[in-house]
């Protein structure tokens, strides 16, 4: 599987740039937007920009499947739901590579194997740090952990604000964008799903 996701990912970027071409694209953008890149409070910029994308966009580098590995079998039978809520994200949409912030929540019902809680928080920052819509991250996270651990289901909710919503366009402020990802017996059993809903409810109510 780790093959698979190397493959795809060499497939979509044959050629990286260098860092220095990196610079050289950011000086063109400062150029273009009507300022000046040699001028002294710009010189050191692209240097920064680069940088900046490099913590953005880390998740291009990280194994989802290699951060879910290690499990554990020895939970007393425990086999009830597991929540971590209030994820924080920050991510960039891919259509104007504007940041979208937001929380995550994400459940699964364990069947065999429990994973460290952080792993969940770890997964979520995968996918955010990659450009995406918010519809595809909710659901990558979700089938990601659904096919690793194979627990009786996984449920995933987000919430975030799109600043491209936000500061340009519309500039519809004070809005938020709500996706959510059910699999297993979240889909299937309605008593799951309002269980966990509820749960997650609660957690903007403290």
């Amino acid at each position: 599987m780790k093959q698979n996701i190397v493959a795809k990912k060499e497939s979509s970027n044959n050629h990286k740039p260098s860092r220095e071409e990196a610079k050289e694209a950011v000086k063109t953008m400062l150029a273009w937007a009507g300022d000046n890149p040699n001028r002294e409070g710009l010189i050191e910029t692209p240097e920064r920009v680069v940088s900046a994308y490099e913590e953005f966009f880390a998740g291009y580098d990280m194994d989802p499947d290699e951060i879910l590995d290690k499990t554990f079998e020895e939970v007393a039978g425990y086999d009830e739901m597991v929540i971590v809520k209030d994820v924080r994200l920050e991510s960039h949409c891919e259509h104007h590579m504007v940041p979208f912030i937001g929380i995550a929540h994400v459940a699964y019902i364990p069947h065999k194997r429990v994973v460290g809680i952080s792993k969940l928080a770890r997964i979520v920052d995968v996918y955010a740090k990659r450009l995406q819509t918010q519809e595809t991250m909710t659901a990558q996270i979700a089938d990601t952990i659904q096919r690793v651990l194979e627990p009786r289901g996984v449920a995933v909710v987000i919430d975030a604000e799109h600043q491209c919503m936000t500061t340009r366009g519309v500039h519809k402020s004070e809005t938020s964008t709500v996706t959510s990802r059910m699999l297993g017996i979240f889909r299937t059993d309605e008593r799951t799903r309002s269980e966990f809903m509820n749960l997650i409810a609660s957690a903007n109510t403290r």
